[in-house]
């Protein structure tokens, strides 16, 4: 495609100015195949490569956009903010970390919450983005993902969840940890109240979010290629001594190994979510 174009470029008068005509972000090189791809293509097939498939970050509001109906996503909880109570300092204080996460992400935490209709079904969203500080998991995370389970229970209404996480806040030490606990316990009671709860695991999903609500769905969805695991490969290799399979981890691996329920590629989830919620869920 854009040899094709560079060449049509080359039969044009003025063939000094070829490549000056190009405007900044026309075209994407994909970071796994490095195909070629223009730019308004790449967005419409929520940027995921239409040679390899691969399948490129999202922040929160991106998935938000393409998994809820247009216009229909409330946020809850935006006003909580996390606060440096252990006075940690590693490379630089975590307090600075903070500001700079908000500053390059317009974000205030790792996780956005609210209430919203997929097909005009109400749901409640929990939605990680990895760009804040690798979407930890700290005390505000865990305090918004916990109310918002406790809404979907008050509400009777399902609960949908999109992970993208390194695992606990270590910056917060043993309070992140806690927050594990906290999650899975509202979880078991959202299944007590008999309300689905689906999760989406994309690329990573792992470590204290995975080991907590982020494999207590009733579904598990991953999507192509994400990793998924508690500890990274490395990590693993290092401790037990041994090579490890090839794609190990990755979402196709732990399906074939009966940890998630299904793989689906982006464009699919919001019409497999749909189909899901029709099947799981009827309002008393």
């Amino acid at each position: 495609m854009f040899i094709d174009w560079i060449n049509k470029r080359k039969d044009s008068p003025d063939k000094k100015n070829v490549f000056k005509e190009i405007p900044d972000g026309l075209w994407i090189k994909c970071p796994q195949c490095n195909q070629i791809i223009y730019s308004k293509d790449w967005k419409e097939n929520f940027k995921v490569c239409i040679k390899c498939g691969y399948h490129s970050p999202l922040s929160a509001y991106e998935r938000i956009e393409i998994l809820t109906d247009e216009n229909s996503f409330k946020e809850t909880d935006e006003n909580l903010l996390s606060y440096d109570i252990l006075g940690f300092h590693d490379t630089k204080p975590y307090s600075q970390r903070l500001l700079e996460a908000q500053r390059e992400t317009g974000l205030k935490e790792a996780v956005i919450t609210g209430i919203a209709t997929i097909d005009g079904i109400p749901v409640n969203m929990i939605v990680m983005d990895f760009k804040f500080i690798g979407g930890s998991m700290g005390s505000v995370v865990g305090e918004k993902v916990t109310r918002a389970i406790e809404r979907s229970i008050n509400d009777n209404i399902p609960l949908i969840s999109v992970i993208a996480s390194g695992g606990a806040r270590m910056q917060e030490g043993l309070i992140s940890l806690f927050q594990m606990a906290k999650t899975s316990a509202a979880i078991g009671k959202l299944d007590r109240a008999r309300i689905p709860y689906i999760c989406i695991l994309t690329h990573p999903s792992t470590a204290g979010v995975l080991a907590s609500f982020g494999s207590l769905g009733d579904i598990i969805i991953a999507e192509p290629g994400a990793l998924i695991g508690f500890a990274g490969p490395r990590v693993i290799e290092q401790t037990i001594k041994q090579k490890l399979p090839e794609g190990f981890q990755t979402a196709e691996f732990v399906l074939e190994h009966g940890m998630i329920d299904m793989v689906v590629e982006r464009k699919k989830l919001k019409p497999t979510i749909s189909l899901l919620l029709k099947l799981l869920w009827r309002k008393k």
